[in-house]
């Protein structure tokens, strides 16, 4: 174990180098790198990409000697991922075009999905970050978490391959969107909602959110359309803004399904 650290740094001799060596070691214990391995679902064989993959620049902050970092296995992890993306949806979607296929992938690996994913994973409580920024950690965690995953995802290719990757990136990432339809939330639901309205002369939709559920790191909410004071659809996510599309949707399937004419 002290070889594996010793490797984490240029130099022993900068003063503040023992401290940061022992808060490493009291983070990363044995135990802690098997709870990393349960959650990501394969053995690791170098704890280094891993604990290089959780180091947040603000931490190298204490000392000139430590030089692991995040942000080239996040760069990696960025790379590996859109691939990943690319080659489900393109083997998932046979018949689709290249704008539905970019705008799905889009969809899949940004910031906001990706920060949900650290956070279900509780990746926040293994990210080595400066003492001045672990204060405002909860408001900004979601950039710095999914930062994180992306420079997890690194870590897991250079650690077991292209085939351990795909395992993680589809089972956390791709196919819960896939499989809840996610990814057909388009901000077009509720303009076809208010054109329906307007078509009828009815009162614009109006939104309201009738429940918040979850802890405060995975929330959702339960939001409900109404029209002329009569509720035409209700929606959930992980937000307001996709609750209100999904809210929406279900009022225009409603709609349809009924066979309502807006010129009748």
């Amino acid at each position: 174990m002290l070889d594996f650290f010793s490797r984490l740094f240029k130099r022993n001799k900068h003063k503040n180098t023992p401290f940061i060596a022992n808060h490493v070691q009291e983070k990363f214990t044995p135990e802690k790198f098997r709870e990393l391995e349960n959650i990501i679902g394969e053995p690791i064989v170098d704890e280094t990409h891993f604990l290089q993959a959780l180091v947040h620049r603000s931490f190298l902050e204490q000392s000139d000697d430590f030089e692991a970092s995040n942000e080239r296995l996040e760069f990696l992890g960025d790379a590996i991922l859109n691939l990943i993306v690319a080659d489900y949806l393109f083997n998932k979607f046979p018949y689709e075009e290249e704008g539905f296929l970019t705008k799905v992938r889009a969809k899949i690996v940004n910031r906001n999905t990706l920060g949900d994913v650290g956070e279900k994973l509780n990746l926040s409580g293994f990210i080595l970050i400066g003492k001045n920024l672990s204060k405002s950690l909860l408001s900004n965690s979601k950039s710095i978490v999914s930062d994180a995953v992306e420079a997890l995802i690194g870590a897991i290719y250079l650690d077991s391959g292209m085939e351990a990757c795909t395992r993680f990136v589809n089972k956390f990432l791709v196919e819960p969107i896939v499989k809840d339809g996610e990814y057909l939330v388009d901000e077009n639901y509720k303009s076809q909602l208010l054109e329906y309205a307007q078509g009828c002369k009815l009162k614009a939709p109006t939104y309201r959110v009738v429940s918040e559920d979850g802890p405060q790191h995975d929330r959702i909410f339960t939001v409900e359309v109404l029209i002329e004071d009569k509720t035409l659809g209700v929606g959930k996510g992980k937000n307001k803004k996709n609750s209100e599309q999904h809210a929406a949707k279900s009022a225009l399937k409603e709609i349809r399904s009924l066979n309502v004419n807006p010129d009748k």
